[in-house]
């Protein structure tokens, strides 16, 4: 696969649209979200394999690298825009304040419990 700009959203968003155009996975149940939130959990658990077994950077880099790609198929599955989402919560998380919780710091919405 040719790549002209990797460090483009849209240029990687085209690879993992192709992706799923190859695989014509909104035909095959591959777009479920149920199913894409299964395998997200599923990715999760692996990036938390890698770190509590103390597994090689590269093999974490791998695992998170599927997990991204899991969460940006499911922008394309849903429609929803993730890239506006990401500038909107970006935004609103630059405006909080930040606390120590058990020891490490924490951003958080933490109306109500003051």
């Amino acid at each position: 696969m040719m790549r002209t700009d990797s460090d483009s959203w849209d240029a990687m968003m085209a690879a993992v649209r192709a992706f799923h155009d190859k695989h014509d996975l909104r035909n095959n149940g591959g777009e479920e979200l149920s199913y894409r939130v299964a395998l997200m959990a599923e990715e999760l658990g692996e990036v938390s394999a890698c770190v509590t077994k103390g597994k090689p950077r590269e093999e974490l880099a791998e695992e998170l690298a599927d997990l991204l790609i899991l969460l940006m198929g499911t922008d394309i599955a849903a429609g929803l825009q993730l890239k506006m989402a990401f500038w909107a919560k970006m935004e609103q998380l630059m405006r909080r304040d930040s606390r120590r919780v058990g020891g490490r710091i924490r951003v958080s919405d933490f109306r109500g419990l003051d």
